[in-house]
């Protein structure tokens, strides 16, 4: 098996099609196996039929995983992680819409750097803005800023990020799109189910680089992400308190608040590292 998938949906039923839809369209011109595991976090919208759709329709190629009630981005993905078969995994958000080539591109960035662990694309919102899907590791100061201001940031970075520049290596980058080689799985482990919504990205990258691997960005390359937000912006709900629990446990774990760590400069992360 060449690819192994892994989405994760929740009242996802606005996005599942398109979703779907894209990435079977960029599959089909590729010789890839695949593979993709879709687990529902007990969704109580129409996401549930909509994805026995996609089953019936694409037999031996979506498995879908039905969970009762939601629980969260870690222990759900980790069922579905549990059974890939590829060399290469790939985690999505179901709310991502994968452009033309994107696959066959990130895969061969991958097979090209030997000590990349993970290769990212650049992520857009529908109306072409960049979406801010790679930093630096935070501290308790930076997690605060950009939590609060992160409009600000992304539209300052929008008028100076290009393209063309080739890729690069990042701190970490939000599990929106990873493709990941089966050996940092096996090396690295599961996500941590410590953590229940986030940030399970930031502590996953950071276990990457301590592991010996690069995350690398990929601006050349772009998707569509309806990002819900459901834990942005001043607002005090359930993801928002799991989003501080998680920050809390996150730093406590790697033993720091307030200087962020320091990766190790020994890895050599350029494209043609092989």
């Amino acid at each position: 098996m060449n690819l192994s998938f892994v989405l994760l949906t929740w009242n996802s039923e606005k996005y599942i099609p398109g979703c779907l839809e894209s990435l079977l369209t960029d599959l089909k011109g590729t010789s890839f196996s695949y593979e993709i595991f879709i687990v529902d976090n007990g969704s109580k919208d129409k996401s549930v039929q909509l994805i026995e759709s996609f089953e019936k329709k694409f037999p031996g190629k979506i498995f879908p995983i039905f969970l009762s009630k939601n629980t969260g981005t870690t222990i759900s993905r980790n069922l579905a992680l549990k059974k890939t078969k590829g060399k290469y995994i790939i985690i999505m958000d179901s709310d991502l819409m994968v452009s033309p080539g994107t696959i066959e591109i990130l895969i061969k960035n991958l097979k090209d750097n030997k000590n990349a662990g993970m290769f990212v694309p650049r992520l857009l919102y529908p109306n072409g803005n960049l979406q801010k899907s790679t930093d630096v590791f935070p501290s308790i100061f930076t997690k605060i800023f950009r939590y609060f201001f992160l409009k600000i940031i992304e539209k300052k970075e929008n008028r100076t990020e290009s393209k063309n520049n080739g890729a690069y290596a990042v701190d970490y980058a939000i599990s929106a799109m990873w493709v990941l080689k089966r050996e940092v799985m096996d090396k690295v482990g599961l996500l941590d189910e410590n953590i229940f919504y986030a940030p399970e990205d930031v502590d996953y990258c950071l276990r990457i680089w301590k592991s010996g691997y690069c995350i690398m960005y990929n601006p050349d390359v772009s998707c569509i992400h309806h990002t819900q937000e459901i834990s942005r912006g001043i607002k005090i709900n359930s993801a928002a308190l799991n989003h501080i629990k998680g920050l809390l446990y996150y730093f406590k774990k790697h033993n720091y608040f307030f200087i962020k760590p320091k990766i190790s400069k020994q890895i050599s992360c350029s494209q043609n590292s092989n």
